[in-house]
């Protein structure tokens, strides 16, 4: 006949519950020491009454198994947590993926790309977020074409002042330093000789012509004497001559 099953729950009765614990207590450290022999494991058992006695059984040395107990437990925990962290960066890296297709998408959109698969209504919201972007644009353009001509401006102001400083240093430096000019000679004075006869009368120079030509005649007439030769000889001889001399000086005193 077999053993009946009893109901797993707390005994009330102090004396049976005694014996019952005595009894188990006895059993659980022999399974304990029967499971270290057989199977070479580290075996370690800690109980405690109900009235606080401790009972315990260790195969290697309660110390020794709780300090490897405790260095298990702690990477355990830290195992843990690294897998937790990695779960949770990974999450975090699939969500910023998500977000840079997304922003990629809407940066070829706004290209004027990849605009297949949309419906009016978007199309519309796409245009109006272009036509709000130009005006943007264009009102920060004038704003920096306004802020550079302002400096512009400024800048002019400046070197006005600067130019202004300037003239007043030089009028003064004027006013203090004596004058060193010297009168300028005429033009006329400087013309060499050759330009003066340009000047002179033509009456002038047609007397000195003929003074030229009879103090030559004179010169020729000395001359042929020396020579033994006639007046009128010397004279035909010297005509030719005094012709060429005549038309020379005229063409130079003609005026065309």
């Amino acid at each position: 006949m077999g053993r009946g099953k009893i109901e797993i729950k707390r005994i009330e009765n102090a004396t049976s519950r005694q014996v019952t614990f005595s009894k188990r207590r006895a059993g659980l450290l022999k399974k304990a020491q029967e499971l270290s022999v057989l199977c070479d494991a580290e075996v370690a058992l800690i109980i405690f009454s109900s009235t606080g006695k401790l009972f315990e059984f260790s195969s290697s040395g309660m110390k020794r198994t709780l300090l490897r107990y405790n260095k298990c437990l702690d990477r355990s925990e830290t195992s843990f947590v690294h897998n937790e962290a990695e779960r949770q960066e990974s999450k975090e890296v699939n969500n910023l993926k998500d977000e840079i297709a997304k922003l990629r998408m809407t940066h070829l959109r706004m290209m004027g790309k990849e605009l297949k698969g949309l419906s009016l209504k978007d199309l519309q919201h796409l245009e109006h977020q272009l036509s709000e972007g130009s005006l943007s644009v264009k009102d920060r353009k004038e704003q920096l074409l306004s802020e550079q001509l302002e400096k512009s401006k400024l800048q002019e102001q400046r070197a006005m002042l600067e130019n202004e400083t300037l003239r007043k240093q030089v009028e003064e430096l004027r006013r203090l330093v004596p004058s060193t000019e010297h009168p300028v000679t005429p033009f006329l004075e400087f013309q060499p000789l050759d330009r003066k006869l340009a000047l002179v009368k033509p009456d002038v120079i047609s007397s000195n012509v003929v003074c030229n030509c009879a103090v030559e005649k004179q010169g020729d007439s000395d001359t042929s004497l020396h020579l033994g030769l006639s007046t009128d000889v010397f004279c035909k001889r010297k005509e030719p001559e005094r012709l060429s001399c005549s038309n020379d000086y005229g063409t130079e005193m003609d005026p065309s």
